[in-house]
């Protein structure tokens, strides 16, 4: 199995495919099966890991140890056996959480997360036009949520943002729907709370934790599609996902199916996402149901629950978009899996027919990939920010102060081992 290293604590490895490696890196690739054994089957014993894995006894005690020392797992209770020697029981060290932010044109969302993925607190705050205001808003909520948790180690800050971030400088670049100015957020937060920060795409990120928490084993080749205000999508090619150049693979929201459609953000017109976003389904509704008054997608999602008639249209008419622009994904990717992430989820068994229908229609040849709700579901975009904290950050360095001047070190690109 080839690899490139990324510095990560935890990778998702598909144990289908895995094949132990006899070189210099087979440490840190067995280090990754054991953990991501650890995380999907826990409480679990060092004999169960190495029937698991098929790692000698010998290999699996020294990795875990050196897994305890660094903080990533403890040793639970003793294990009651018929005969024979108790084992002790190997957990997750969930004393280990990270600060996880969700960036949205309207709101921010902050919240702790630990390793195994448990959302523990979690605060709504306002956003400003002005990106520092924001950051300065953020960190007093972060302040909070570490006084409020004595007791717990704290990684860092991931981030999941609303638009494209270039891999080299972690700067936002492409955020239509955002309007912020040039800022690097990056710098300013690591200078001001002392912890490593990860930017993110919410695509990606919603991927991405589709990866951690292991819903895309033996998935190769998906497409998850964040459908919100806007709508973006990220993209795992045999088994890697997909940046591009400067981060920017995966713009299928911002393709014009309809050169006459409404202006876009990024100042074209009839953009996928201006048909298929929640922002399109709440223009749908305005337009049929000629309403005054302005109600946000919860709030139609609640009248169409209700039985609103021109709730469940605009509802209708938006999912039939959703379906309509896979093509644009089946004709170029042509993945097995296409997740969709996003509040459209509550109601997925009675639009999901829609936009399965749509999308088969337009197949150019064979079957349609399986479309499906994202399992992390609303808080898919939390989980990915912390999720890029644990991939890109060895504990030994969680602790360490953040160089405030000079050059900082760069982290190598992230991988994805293959699934």
């Amino acid at each position: 199995m080839q690899s490139r290293r990324s510095e990560s604590g935890m990778r998702r490895v598909d144990l289908t495919r895995v094949e132990l490696a006899s070189s210099e890196t087979a440490r840190e690739i067995n280090r990754d099966i054991l953990l991501q054994l650890i995380h999907a089957r826990q409480p679990i014993s060092r004999a169960e890991l190495s029937r698991r894995s098929g790692l000698q006894r010998s290999t699996v005690s020294q990795i875990t140890e050196q897994l305890i020392a660094e903080g990533w797992i403890r040793e639970g209770a003793t294990a009651r056996l018929p005969r024979g020697r108790r084992p002790t029981m190997l957990l997750l060290n969930n004393d280990l959480v990270v600060f996880a932010v969700d960036i949205r044109p309207r709101q921010v969302t902050v919240a702790t997360v630990d390793l195994s993925g448990r959302l523990l607190s979690q605060s709504i705050l306002p956003l400003s036009s002005d990106p520092a205001r924001t950051v300065a808003s953020v960190l007093q909520c972060v302040g909070r949520m570490r006084e409020a948790s004595p007791g717990k180690t704290f990684g860092g800050i991931g981030i999941s943002a609303p638009g494209r971030v270039d891999p080299e400088t972690q700067k936002l670049i492409f955020a239509p729907n955002l309007k912020w100015p040039d800022f690097d957020m990056k710098a300013a937060m690591e200078r001001e709370s002392g912890l490593p920060v990860e930017i993110e795409n919410a695509a990606n990120a919603c991927l991405i934790a589709e990866l951690w928490l292991g819903e895309l084993d033996g998935v190769r080749n998906a497409v998850l599609i964040t459908v919100s205000e806007g709508l973006g999508a990220g993209v795992l090619a045999e088994g890697q996902i997909v940046s591009g150049e400067h981060g920017m693979a995966g713009e299928f929201g911002h393709i014009s199916i309809d050169p006459a459609g409404p202006l876009c953000g990024c100042g074209r017109r009839g953009c996928w996402e201006t048909f298929a976003s929640c922002n399109a389904a709440l223009r749908y509704y305005s337009e049929s149901a000629r309403k005054a008054g302005h109600i946000d997608f919860h709030e139609l999602l609640g009248l169409a629950e209700a039985g609103d008639a021109h709730a469940k249209e605009a509802l209708r008419k938006q999912a039939s978009y959703i379906g309509k622009g896979m093509r644009m994904i089946t004709a170029a990717l042509a993945p097995a899996l296409v997740l969709v992430a996003g509040d459209i989820t509550s109601i997925w068994d009675e639009y999901a027919p829609i936009i399965r229908k749509e999308a088969a229609s337009a197949m150019l040849a064979g079957p349609p990939p399986r479309i499906e709700a994202s399992h992390e579901g609303e808080v898919a975009r939390l989980r990915g920010a912390a999720a890029l904290i644990f991939q890109k950050h060895p504990l030994s360095e969680r602790n360490r102060p953040v160089v405030a001047r000079g050059k900082r070190p760069r982290l190598k690109k992230r991988a994805v081992l293959a699934r």
